[in-house]
């Protein structure tokens, strides 16, 4: 059930990603980054839901947890550069901190469990 819920939480954070993505203009390679970083969250929650192994599981979360913070520190660049405003980002921020403490309540309970 929590795995189902992370994954829809990721996927609408990856589309609204993308979507404030094609609203910056220049800045490719930071652009291109965090479509990259936050889009991997939301493919390897998918993935580590059909992984071999319990160890490959926690692997593929861990994989999208650091992908998270990646996100995060791309979203904060963008803050700080003033390359968009707050407002547009708060939500977003919001998003990628309730999707990083659920991907770490989820690696710690399955090590806990394996």
């Amino acid at each position: 059930m929590a795995e189902s819920k992370l994954s829809e939480l990721s996927m609408d954070f990856a589309v609204n990603i993308l979507k404030l993505c094609d609203s910056i203009k220049g800045h490719y390679s930071l652009v291109n980054q965090l479509e990259r970083s936050a889009t991997s969250i939301g493919a390897n929650i998918r993935e580590a839901n059909y992984a071999h192994s319990k160890a490959d599981f926690v692997s593929k979360l861990q994989i999208a947890l650091k992908e998270c913070y990646e996100t995060e520190f791309w979203l904060e660049l963008l803050e700080r550069s003033k390359l968009v405003s707050f407002d547009l980002l708060s939500h977003l921020i919001h998003d990628c901190g309730s999707i990083r403490r659920m991907l770490v309540a989820s690696v710690n309970t399955a090590k806990s469990n394996s």
